[in-house]
């Protein structure tokens, strides 16, 4: 079963490491064969992987979108969810099915699931602000 795809006037999608834009009106196509799709919502650029469930994603991303150094990316995935999984144990369900995902060679999924993990990041990181109360200044230091 073909996969359906619509990209609106302006938007961007990455087939096979290839970036197109729509420069048109809406176009609508039929993908008949297995390839390596992302539609701009969904692509992180390196610049945002500045977190460490943003690092996990964007080394999939990579992985998934550039076959010839798929083994170079997923390396370093497998270190990120290590390091991630140590500093937060709660994300251990979340791992395991990005991982079951990845170890079954379905990336897209992975990084479907890896959505997820960036989300439960955000919560985390929430509730550590609003647990934080704010310094106050003390004064003026003693000079001794």
């Amino acid at each position: 079963m073909p996969l359906k795809i619509e990209i609106k006037t302006g938007d961007k999608i990455i087939i096979n490491g290839a970036v197109m834009e729509n420069d048109g009106p809406t176009a609508k196509f039929l993908v008949h064969n297995r390839c390596a799709i992302l539609r701009e919502k969904e692509v992180m650029a390196e610049e945002e992987s500045n977190t460490p469930a943003s690092r996990i994603y964007f080394a999939l991303q990579c992985a998934y979108i550039f076959p010839h150094k798929k083994n170079e990316y997923l390396e370093l995935f497998g270190k990120y969810v290590q390091d991630y999984l140590t500093a937060s144990p709660s994300s251990g369900p979340i791992l395991d099915k990005i991982l079951e995902e990845v170890t079954h060679d379905r990336l897209y999924q992975g990084l479907r699931a890896a959505q997820k993990l960036l989300e439960h990041e955000g919560q985390l990181m929430a509730k550590v602000q609003d647990t934080i109360e704010p310094l106050e200044p003390s004064g003026t230091p003693d000079p001794e």
